[in-house]
């Protein structure tokens, strides 16, 4: 087994250090989400905190880790007689994020089940974190029925196998530690609210600093044993001061005081439900602890609001986490006792045994004054189609314009892909998945997972006399197992095509537009999907955005986008095509859908026209589904939208039929070829 990397050598990253020794000294604070950039440290971290954990008892050879002092008298190795227990180290299991489901909480033998009424069960990650630490790594890509399970297992202490009326539970208690990047995409809300604390990481900007870290990294790379035996002091410190606040814990006293200052702060800061006030409280008596204090302080509440509230404040995808410590400060005031001028505002040691440090407060926002990427001139080649007329008076389409703000956001109608997909589990368009309703059955490729029961029997009762069956018992064959074929829904690419030219360039329809997108982009992280943004003005197009999980991203440069210029429209569907190529190489089960929202203009160079109308008809060769967002307005309407919608095989819906509660009702299948007479 490698050496791992000392606790103690890493450099700064105190929100980090603080947030994984709180849960080490009082794992009920409910574990940590580590979000930041990459090369942090957030894994080195992690892992590096399983050395400080202090030993657990267990049964001697109990695959369930059991305490032998309350063994759980449902462990499938049970029932436990009364033995001395033997101690050994908190483990640390890594859920990779393509783990399968019988990974994760173990795999039953159908086959004896049925034949024999055995319950042979192999356990599986769930059973081997049990009473230690369960980490995951890039949290945020973990697939949706890995995610349900987690929460499943978190909310009730406990795991269960069900393969067709057979079931095995085990406890499954476990310390869940999340790292996470977030321009990789955002995490479902229900999963986020199970971490107890999150902390925001960042590469420090400190000349010294990066020198020391690339500094013991070298060391460490270069000879880990002996790397570490120079933190050994260190580290042995540390392990005796979480030792000694665990100790210290049960005696913390919680006043009501404090108690009126956690309410009060969840209350103000509008967080959902009463979970953010429990590890508010178990944050704040672990930092007493940690301090070595018996008393919960004001400070300590202060602290533990910005461990534990951030993450739970967003209202939706597109906010970034944080809190607004003015308001904090404001709150803990009129909740708490007035201060006297003897009252102590030390907040005790931090991780280092030097002060607070750090706390998980705002972390760090984007570049509020980054120039707005600068588009090219209006194009003067005559046009081949009628273009708008300026719409704000003193403004020419080829102008360019600052961004606008986008208007509120709504809930849109659903837009799918036709037929069955067999891509990564979301809740879109229909497809071959794990999970779902039924739909017949077939013999399994690999390991069985999903039994289909009746089929099963079907196919050994011709047998069972030439098998010589005698007693109640069925008697089964390997060949005789039918795997359940199941349909539930995929998430897909969602590729936007936005025209930022002079048409759209009137502010209120730009902001519009942009809701819209906006809104779409809402839908599309609710269904679990990837998404991609290409713009077109000027005379050309270019990818604001690679296809990517992280959708807001995509809303950040929306949101920076200028308009003004000519409508190159058959540039951006041949920009579309380039993307969409490459992604069919990279991810061929994940099926693209086509958002191109725009006015129908084409205008700027030759056959502005015709080149759009032959790029569009790439699209529908190749059977991209597609929807045309038809922006055009007034009394006086084209109808080039829906011209182009019906070139690319797909359905054009205006601004005001995309919401969900339109009277036209719900968009159905976007059909890639069009719907049949």
């Amino acid at each position: 087994m490698s050496t791992p990397y000392p606790f103690t050598a890493i450099v700064g990253q105190d929100d980090l250090r603080l947030g994984l020794l709180l849960n080490a000294v009082s794992p009920a604070v409910g574990g940590v989400l580590v979000r930041g950039e990459k090369g942090t440290a957030k894994s080195t971290a992690v892992r590096a905190l399983a050395a400080l954990m202090p030993e657990v008892s267990v049964v001697p050879g109990c695959r369930f880790s059991c305490d032998p002092a309350s063994p759980d008298p449902a462990c499938p190795d049970g029932p436990h007689a009364e033995a001395a227990g033997v101690s050994r180290a908190a483990r640390t299991v890594e859920l990779p994020v393509g783990a399968s489901e019988d990974r994760l909480v173990g795999a039953l033998d159908i086959e004896r089940a049925l034949s024999e009424g055995v319950k042979a069960f192999e356990p599986g990650l769930l059973a081997d974190a049990h009473r230690g630490i369960l980490y995951v790594d890039e949290v945020n890509l973990l697939h949706d029925h890995l995610v349900d399970l987690l929460l499943d297992a978190a909310a009730m202490g406990a795991s269960y196998v069900e393969r067709e009326g057979v079931s095995v539970r085990h406890a499954a208690r476990f310390l869940l530690v999340g790292t996470m990047n977030p321009e990789e995409g955002e995490l479902r809300p229900q999963l986020l609210d199970r971490f107890g604390l999150t902390v925001e990481v960042a590469a420090s900007r400190d000349t010294d600093e990066r020198v020391e870290v690339v500094r013991r990294r070298l060391a460490y790379d270069d000879d880990p044993e002996r790397f570490a035996a120079r933190w050994a002091e260190e580290e042995t410190a540390l392990r005796e001061r979480i030792a000694g606040a665990r100790a210290l814990l049960p005696r913390v006293v919680l006043g009501d005081g404090v108690l009126r200052q956690i309410a009060a702060t969840c209350a103000a800061f509008e967080v959902d439900g009463m979970r953010a006030d429990i590890v508010m409280a178990r944050t704040a008596t672990a930092l007493a602890a940690w301090a070595g204090r018996e008393e919960v302080t004001a400070d300590d509440v202060r602290q533990a609001a910005l461990l534990a509230l951030p993450h739970r404040r967003r209202r939706n995808p597109f906010d970034a986490p944080g809190l607004d410590e003015d308001k904090l400060d404001q709150t803990l005031d009129e909740a708490g006792p007035q201060k006297s001028d003897d009252d102590d505002p030390d907040p005790g040691p931090g991780p280092d045994g030097d002060g607070g440090g750090g706390g998980g407060g705002v972390p760090p926002q984007a570049d509020g004054d980054r120039t707005p990427p600068q588009g090219s001139e209006g194009d003067d080649t005559p046009s081949q189609a009628p273009d708008a007329a300026p719409e704000t008076p003193g403004r020419s389409a080829g102008a360019e314009q600052q961004p606008v703000a986008a208007a509120e956001p709504f809930r849109t109608r659903m837009l799918s892909v036709p037929g069955l997909g067999e891509g990564a589990a979301g809740r879109r368009s229909r497809a071959r998945t794990a999970h779902g309703r039924t739909t017949g059955a077939v013999r399994p490729q690999g390991a069985l997972t999903k039994l289909h029961l009746s089929a099963t029997v079907q196919a050994a009762a011709p047998h069972q006399r030439a098998r010589g069956r005698s007693g109640r018992g069925l008697v089964v064959r390997r060949d005789d197992l039918r795997q359940a074929t199941r349909e539930g829904r995929e998430g897909n690419l969602v590729l936007f095509v936005v025209d930022a030219s002079g048409s759209m360039a009137a502010r209120q329809r730009m902001s519009a537009v942009k809701g819209a997108v906006l809104s779409l982009l809402l839908d599309a992280y609710q269904r679990r999907d990837k998404v991609g943004l290409v713009t077109f003005r000027g005379k050309e197009a270019e990818v604001a955005l690679p296809p990517t999980s992280s959708v807001d991203a995509a809303a950040a440069r929306l949101e920076s986008l200028p308009t003004g210029g000519r409508t190159p429209l058959a540039a951006g569907l041949l920009k579309a095509h380039d993307v969409l190529r490459v992604e069919r190489l990279r991810d061929p089960s994940r099926r693209p859908l086509l958002v191109v929202v725009t006015d129908g203009r084409a205008t700027g160079g030759p056959e502005p026209v015709a080149l759009a109308g032959r790029a569009a008809r790439l699209h529908q060769a190749e059977g991209t589904a597609s929807v045309v967002v038809d922006c055009e307005s007034g009394y006086v309407r084209l109808g080039l939208a829906g011209e182009l919608a019906r070139e690319l095989g797909g359905t054009a819906v205006t601004l005001d039929e995309l919401r969900a509660d339109s009277i036209a009702g719900l968009v159905k299948d976007v059909t890639a070829a069009g719907r049949a007479a």
